[in-house]
C-alpha cells in the first residue's frame, strides 16, 4: 500500500508525508517521504519556487538465506530543488531546475552530495497545446545523467487534458469539480552511496533503482479543504543494482516487477 498525508496550498506553500511499498518477487521497498512547498512571483513575468524533501527507503530481502548485504537495509535522502522560471517572450517561458542531494546510507559525508537540475524551454501554439523542450542531469535511470525532456501538454476542453511526452506522460480527466482520474506513465528510479562497510567485498559504492511506472490515480474532494487519494500500477523493467566508483554494475539482484498501490489522505488551502 501507498498512503499520502499532506497539507496543500493551492499556490505558495504546501508540505507532505508520503508513504509508500513496492513489493516485488525477491524484495520488498518501503519508504517515507516529507516535502515542503514554497512559491512566489517575482513581477508579471518571472517565479520561483523550492522543494525541500527528505525520504528514507528500507529494503526487505525475503530471499536472502545467508544474509548476503544486510547492511544495505536503509538508504536516506535530502534534496533541495530550485526552479527560476520566467517569460522569453508573450508565448515563450523558459525554466531552470537546481537540484543538490545527499544521497547516503547512515554516514552523511560531503561526498555523497551530487548536484541535478534541468533546463526546458516552453512554447505555447495556440490556445490549447503547449511545447515543452530541454534537457536535465538526472537519475530517472538510477546513476545521473544527461537525459532529453519533451512533452505535449494539450488542453482538449475543460474535462480533459493530455500531456505525452519523456520521462512523464499523463491524460486526466474531471467530470465535475470533485473528482479527478488520472492515467500516468513515468520513468524513475534514484541512487545511494554506500558506507564503507557495505562496498568493502566487490568495490560497490553505489546503489541504484530504476523502472518505469504505469498506474490510474484517482482523486476525490471528500469536504471542503479534504481529498482522498487512491493509486494503482504497475512497475516494468525494475532494476536494483550495485555499480563501482566508474558506474559499472557490479551485482544485480534481479528482482523482478511488482505492483504499486497507494490510499492517500491531503488538505489544500
Amino acid at each position: 500500500m501507498i498512503s499520502f498525508l499532506g497539507l496543500k496550498a493551492q499556490e505558495n506553500f504546501s508540505a507532505a508525508v508520503n508513504f509508500k511499498t513496492e513489493p516485488t518477487e525477491k524484495i520488498n521497498f518501503n519508504e517515507t517521504n516529507i516535502a515542503v512547498f514554497y512559491q512566489k512571483k517575482l513581477g508579471t513575468k518571472s517565479k520561483i519556487a523550492n522543494t525541500l524533501e527528505y525520504s528514507n527507503l528500507k529494503v526487505n530481502y525475503e530471499l536472502n538465506p545467508y544474509n548476503f548485504y544486510a547492511d544495505q537495509e536503509k538508504f536516506n535522502q535530502v534534496q533541495n530543488k530550485f526552479e527560476y522560471s520566467s517569460e522569453i517572450a508573450e508565448k515563450t517561458k523558459w525554466k531552470l531546475s537546481v537540484i543538490p542531494t545527499a544521497n547516503f546510507q547512515i554516514k552523511l559525508d560531503f561526498s555523497d552530495v551530487t548536484v541535478l537540475g534541468s533546463l526546458e524551454i516552453s512554447q505555447k501554439i495556440g490556445s490549447k497545446l503547449n511545447v515543452i523542450v530541454g534537457a536535465g542531469r538526472t537519475s530517472i535511470f538510477g546513476a545521473p545523467k544527461i537525459t532529453p525532456i519533451a512533452a505535449f501538454d494539450y488542453k482538449m476542453n475543460e474535462k480533459i487534458n493530455f500531456r505525452i511526452g519523456f520521462p512523464d506522460s499523463k491524460i486526466s480527466y474531471s467530470n465535475n469539480d470533485r473528482n479527478k482520474f488520472s492515467l500516468t506513465n513515468s520513468f524513475n528510479g534514484n541512487f545511494y552511496h554506500l558506507d564503507e562497510t557495505s562496498s568493502t567485498e566487490n568495490n560497490a559504492e553505489k546503489t541504484i533503482l530504476s523502472q518505469m511506472t504505469s498506474a490510474l490515480e484517482y482523486e476525490r474532494n471528500v469536504a471542503g479543504n479534504w481529498f482522498l487519494n487512491f493509486k494503482a500500477g504497475y512497475d516494468f523493467n525494475k532494476k536494483y543494482n550495485l555499480l563501482d566508483s566508474n558506474d559499472h554494475k557490479v551485482y544485480d539482484y534481479n528482482t523482478g516487477n511488482g505492483y504499486v498501490l497507494g490510499i492517500g489522505i491531503k488538505y489544500k488551502q
